[in-house]
């Protein structure tokens, strides 16, 4: 309880010195972001890949997100709704697509010099075919599964359309909510954003 008291007081802090440190004038007026990334796949768990401490299959997707922002909070967060369209290859071979609304936190201190954001949305993700890699350890995956992106966005002030990102891609079954699946696969990867 102490550990979560004093990490609420540290990200209090540090959205404040965010606030009033980061370059009001770089917040970009546009509502839409085309993002093109490719991952690479883990069954491993979410704690295990976000800690880099999965194993990796041969098995990849490349996705295609258009992002459109529907609200904002001042020049401190967007309220964004994305679409994706990904090809999986390597290991299997199929279709996905994804939905989800997405909350992005848009101050750093530094972006005066490295403009930068933190976006995490959730949703729903249907493959057109049972993905292989889900397969392995468990006797059935759904098609059908919950989503998870989380997403670190970085651009120079003087080009604010152009950016890159790393990526999370993380389909489950949102504890258990589908099919009493926990995790089926995770992604991790990089790609180019551009904002219009």
């Amino acid at each position: 309880m102490i550990l979560i008291n004093k990490l609420t007081f540290i990200v209090f802090i540090w959205a404040i010195i965010s606030f009033f440190c980061h370059d009001k004038s770089a917040y970009a007026e546009n509502e839409w972001k085309l993002t093109v990334y490719a991952a690479k796949l883990s069954i491993a768990s979410l704690g295990d890949t976000l800690t880099f401490n999965g194993d990796y299959e041969n098995s990849y997707i490349a996705v295609v997100a258009v992002t459109k922002r529907v609200l904002s909070f001042g020049r401190l967060i967007d309220i964004e709704v994305e679409g994706q369209v990904g090809k999986h290859f390597g290991e299997q071979n199929h279709l996905e697509v994804n939905a989800l609304p997405v909350i992005r936190w848009l101050p750093f201190p530094w972006d005066a010099y490295m403009d930068t954001s933190f976006a995490a949305g959730a949703g729903l993700s249907y493959a057109f075919e049972t993905p292989k890699v889900e397969l392995i350890g468990v006797d059935h995956s759904p098609k059908l599964l919950g989503y998870l992106m989380l997403e670190l966005a970085f651009s120079l002030p003087k080009e604010p359309q152009w950016g890159l990102v790393a990526r999370l891609h993380h389909r489950s079954g949102a504890n258990g909510l589908f099919s009493n699946r926990l995790d089926a696969s995770n992604a991790v990867g990089f790609g180019i954003k551009y904002t219009f």
